[in-house]
């Protein structure tokens, strides 16, 4: 495919990567038009969204924090191996780190996250999920949106319900959040591709 018909992606994880592994068959099984992903970015292993894009062709890098002074250090790094590879687009699945200013200034409003809450609840937290059940809310839910200087902020995207009920665990909420995630990411993706061609019509 010709680059300038498509958007490159690039997905970060910083952990076994279940809803990165749901995204990238996404991309495989052709559910994008004008998206193409050629690039994983992960840190742990195993990575079974690294092995699964291994298994598709798809090129991974692995980079550890650790092996940096310090977060801008390392992102650095990132920021010159996703402008070598040309990405449009940066989805964070799942990735532990927040993002600094130099990335956020390399890639304006394109980087993508996404958050298991319904915002603007349970926010600035990596434990949304059980904070929504210890709180005793019915409704939670996934939130995704493009970043911004500021923690679990910034342009919403998209948005989906998912009820809580009283006999749910965390395990068995997490298996709702799940399956819910894959079909939130397609929508934010699908969505992502429409405003980036209607934007370079104009």
């Amino acid at each position: 495919m010709k680059r300038e018909n498509n958007i490159n992606w690039a997905i970060l994880v910083t952990g076994w990567g279940r809803n990165a592994k749901d995204t990238i068959e996404s991309f495989y099984e052709g559910k994008f038009q004008r998206s193409y992903l050629k690039l994983v970015v992960y840190e742990e292993e195993p990575c079974g969204a690294k092995e699964l894009a291994e298994k598709y062709g798809i090129e991974s890098l692995k980079l550890i924090k650790s092996d940096y002074s310090n977060l801008i250090s390392y992102q650095k790094i990132l920021i010159k191996e996703l402008e070598k590879k040309k990405i449009d687009y940066v989805f964070m699945l799942n990735y532990k780190y927040y993002i600094k200013k130099e990335m956020l200034l390399a890639f304006p409003n394109r980087i993508i996250n996404i958050h298991p809450s319904l915002f603007p609840s349970f926010l600035g937290t990596k434990t949304a999920i059980q904070d929504a059940i210890s709180y005793g809310v019915k409704v939670t839910g996934i939130t995704t949106h493009i970043i911004d200087h500021n923690i679990d902020e910034g342009v919403i995207l998209c948005q989906k319900a998912i009820k809580i009920k009283n006999k749910d665990t965390f395990d068995s909420l997490y298996k709702k959040f799940a399956k819910e995630g894959v079909i939130i990411i397609i929508k934010t993706i699908n969505k992502i591709e429409k405003q980036h061609f209607k934007n370079l019509e104009l």
